[in-house]
């Protein structure tokens, strides 16, 4: 009986369970804050500026956070990552409800960033070692797991805000990690050593990129007021030492001489970054938008939000058909296309508008996400090498963190003194600019197929 129980644990799909619900912690949590920024500003005497930090100190933290991390994993075994940064994202959800300030809720979110970020390279190296057939379909489960809750994260934190208040979104983690971590107890293979080697780690580029990226942040957040002129020297100094640091450190954080042997990938970044600063201006503006412009409830803007997020996962699908018959270019056309129509489309909303218009440019908006998101990644893996595809991975998930710190950043700006509809029509035009970049960096790619590519890569 006990043979035929531990046979059963050990099926590839129960590992992909446990891993994926561990996964999906970092989007679900990057997600949920959306709709409870509003009310975390009223619970903490904040300005918008100042709510959005909760956004970029979030992403800051995944961004420096995961690289480490699988090191770490790579070190110290993956399993006992896996189960630590459980306990992290834990304690974090624990602390954060009881915040006696804003300052100590800042800390609460990056701890929980850092603890979700250990998960998914722990996680994929699991899959990668234990799952050897049909290991495309466990890691594409895996994406299901990420991607839905990141899309649902709106509408799951409107619906728990509107019914329990604020606390509500990190005491509704704790299901998901105390069933994970039973299942990784018993499920997750025991592998790895314990051994540690500072070397492998560039905690100097890392905190390089850190200080950078917050000058940066701080810069742009004075620009609504007074500017800050040393945010602005921070962030160029410190941007400059990381460029040269990492151009000398052998395991460096972003190995800047592969971006410049193929600058096809480096275009490819610059446009995943800006595909994400203009969409998550949207994935957090609206809600802030339906909230304290339109009135409505967090309840109801959870639900208008699924405009957004359903026709997102409903289009990936076709999006992933397109790709394998024409390759990555036709979809991410499309897909960019369709953000700058969305954009436009925003700019005739106005308070006369109905609800409907608004959710039907928030599907045209979706969709666009459905395709940017699986088109960019699969540009991505056509123009690397196979030996190069886990640094690619989790540079492109640095781009993404950036694009989502640059959108918390705009919208400080926009929404800092009004939240209107006037003030939506100056994001939706800045966002506007950006999608020209997107649509002339989509038309750059080259159009090849990812059949043909497959042959160079296997090579």
């Amino acid at each position: 009986m006990t043979g035929r129980i531990r046979e059963q644990l050990q099926k590839p799909w129960i590992l992909v369970l446990t891993i994926g619900l561990g996964t999906m912690l970092n989007p679900l949590n990057s997600s949920m804050i959306s709709v409870a920024l509003t009310r975390l500003q009223y619970e903490f005497e904040l300005s918008f500026a100042d709510a959005s930090w909760l956004i970029s100190i979030f992403y800051l933290a995944s961004a420096a956070g995961q690289p480490v991390m699988g090191k770490l994993s790579d070190m110290f075994g993956p399993k006992r990552l896996f189960m630590t940064g459980l306990v992290l994202v834990a304690g974090a959800c624990l602390l954060a409800p009881f915040s006696p300030n804003f300052v100590f809720l800042l800390g609460c979110r990056a701890l929980q960033a850092i603890g979700s970020s250990t998960l998914f390279p722990s996680g994929m190296s699991m899959v990668r070692t234990s799952i050897t057939q049909k290991q495309g379909q466990a890691l594409a489960a895996l994406s299901i797991f990420a991607n839905v809750s990141a899309a649902f994260g709106p509408s799951i934190g409107g619906f728990l805000v509107g019914a329990w208040d604020w606390p509500s979104i990190f005491f509704v983690n704790f299901p998901f990690i105390i069933l994970s971590f039973v299942m990784a107890l018993f499920i997750l293979p025991n592998t790895g050593k314990m051994e540690f080697d500072m070397k492998r780690i560039d905690f100097g580029g890392i905190s390089l990129f850190i200080v950078s990226i917050v000058g940066l942040i701080l810069f742009l957040l004075s620009l609504e007021q007074t500017v800050n002129i040393w945010a602005l020297i921070v962030f160029v100094s410190a941007g400059i030492a990381f460029y040269f640091y990492e151009n000398r450190h052998l395991a460096s954080f972003i190995h800047f001489p592969t971006l410049r042997k193929n600058p096809t990938v480096t275009w490819i970044y610059l446009q995943f970054i800006t595909i994400n600063l203009v969409y998550y201006c949207y994935f957090f503006g609206f809600p802030t938008y339906l909230q304290q412009a339109a009135g409505y409830n967090e309840g109801q803007t959870g639900l208008i939000m699924l405009a957004l997020a359903g026709f997102s996962v409903i289009i990936s699908p076709l999006a992933g058909v397109l790709i394998d018959r024409f390759g990555s270019k036709v979809p991410m056309v499309i897909g960019a296309v369709l953000l700058l129509i969305g954009t436009g489309l925003l700019l005739t909303f106005d308070q006369a508008s109905p609800l409907l218009w608004l959710m039907v440019i928030m599907a045209v908006l979706g969709m666009s996400n459905g395709f940017n998101n699986i088109s960019a990644q699969t540009a991505l893996f056509e123009n690397v090498s196979r030996e190069e595809t886990g640094s690619a991975s989790g540079l492109f998930q640095t781009s993404r963190y950036l694009g989502a710190i640059l959108s918390g950043s705009l919208l400080g700006i926009t929404f800092n003194q009004f939240v209107d509809t006037e003030h939506l029509h100056l994001v939706a035009i800045i966002c506007f600019i950006f999608c020209l970049i997107i649509v002339g960096l989509s038309l750059k790619l080259p159009g090849e197929n990812t059949a043909s590519n497959k042959g160079r890569l296997d090579s």
